[in-house]
């Protein structure tokens, strides 16, 4: 089964460098470092950690991680792996040189044993999902333990690796630890035929979030900058199909409150220029963080289209809606506002965040509602600085009681380690 799915994967490299360049004509990273994605690399390692992060989100909730391993591992390099630019970028900002970060190369047998040959992980570390079958292959056979650390598997998820199910069997038996987010995750990964012994359940590293020393007052300067007295509203990690649709609601809520301001962030870098155009088509005075650092006192939407500021968004921010979540995305990361207590809205697509969702709403820090229960939301939040309070506060604490699977997993990683013969 995998030699088929080898020969069609080479039958679609062509057409994947093609995409490549395609999508460089938005961010010119994508055609640079081509030799990385077959396994050609400038650098070499005698040995190393290895964590691989597949992009932005799954960098963000790897950096707790890759500071305590810093610590805990001194002694060894630390390589971080992605298969975007953006979580490259990511990457950079976070760590600078104190890693040392390469591109992931396709899973192809020729270019995952030049990948190990030349890295020679001690272990692998890959966060949440990202399942590749030769590489799995390739790591089991020269004896370096692979962990799944993060690990969630959504119902949609399991059903599509369920279609390959000879294939996804042979990757999970393959692991030497699965970190799974919660027992509804855990069951799935058994149920697709991971080995029950491998499979722990540590709880959501994205809780051990850990807020920069300065952020609190970086975000009132910037709020400050915004103008006295505005009410804030933050739409982070939009989509296609969702940015419409907070433009609507933004139009109507200053109907109410002519001084409220927008901060739209984008989930995707190559969506910045279009959402600005959007923006100012829906008559908006749109001010870039790009381009200025702050808004003007007419700013009505302040696009947030740089990399790696989200938690000063929002930070500066009284009400956060997150994104992904009025399409069927399946959500993105609520803990970042919940970690700074912010009052959280989103849509009702959730499967990507669906054990963590409940926490929220079951604690009354989470409201889900249509475009429409958006609208009415921000105002009753705009009008209501108690309940805002209270739901921010309400949403804080969900995140404190539900730290520390980041000790967990370390402890996991110590035995990986203990275990590797590399």
């Amino acid at each position: 089964m995998r030699y088929f799915y080898t020969v069609l994967l080479y039958l679609a490299l062509p057409f994947i460098f093609i995409r490549l360049f395609w999508r460089s004509r938005q961010i010119s990273d994508y055609r640079r470092r081509l030799g990385e994605r077959l396994g050609f690399y400038p650098i070499q390692f005698e040995k190393c950690i290895w964590v691989h992060a597949v992009s932005v989100g799954e960098v963000l909730a790897a950096i707790p991680l890759i500071k305590a391993l810093q610590v805990r591992y001194a002694e060894l390099p630390l390589l971080v792996t992605t298969m975007t630019p953006t979580g490259a970028a990511r990457v950079t900002s976070a760590f600078g040189k104190n890693v040392t970060h390469a591109y992931l190369p396709y899973d192809l047998p020729g270019s995952v044993n030049r990948f190990l040959k030349t890295m020679h992980p001690t272990v692998g570390l890959i966060m949440e999902t990202e399942l590749w079958p030769n590489l799995l292959a390739a790591c089991y056979h020269q004896h370096i333990p692979v962990g799944l650390l993060n690990a969630r598997l959504s119902e949609k998820s399991a059903k599509k690796y369920h279609r390959i199910a000879v294939i996804t069997r042979n990757m999970l038996q393959s692991l030497s630890v699965i970190a799974a987010h919660g027992h509804v995750d855990a069951k799935r990964f058994i149920a697709l035929g991971a080995s029950q012994h491998t499979v722990v359940v540590t709880g959501n590293i994205k809780f051990d979030l850990q807020l920069p020393n300065n952020l609190f007052a970086e975000s009132m300067k910037l709020r400050e900058s915004f103008g006295q007295n505005r009410f804030i509203w933050i739409a982070a990690s939009t989509h296609e199909g969702e940015e419409e649709q907070i433009l609507q609601v933004h139009q109507q809520l200053q109907q109410k409150n002519q001084q409220a301001l927008l901060i739209l962030v984008p989930r995707h870098p190559d969506r910045f220029d279009t959402i600005f155009k959007l923006s100012e088509q829906y008559g908006f005075k749109t001010s870039r963080r790009s381009q200025q650092s702050t808004a003007m006192s007419d700013t009505a939407v302040y696009l947030g289209d740089t990399m790696g500021e989200l938690l000063l968004m929002y930070a500066a921010s009284d009400v956060a809606f997150v994104g992904g979540s009025l399409i069927p995305r399946g959500g993105h990361n609520m803990l970042e506002p919940g970690a700074l207590g912010k009052p959280i809205l989103m849509g009702k697509h959730l499967f990507n965040f669906a054990e963590i969702s409940e926490l929220f709403i079951e604690a009354r820090a989470l409201s889900i509602v249509s475009s429409a229960e958006l609208l009415l939301q921000l105002i009753r939040l705009m009008n209501d600085i108690k309940e805002r309070t209270q739901m921010g506060e309400r949403a804080r604490q969900v995140v404190e009681a539900n730290r520390g699977a980041l000790n967990k997993q370390l402890e996991l990683i110590t035995k990986m380690m203990q275990s590797s013969v590399v």
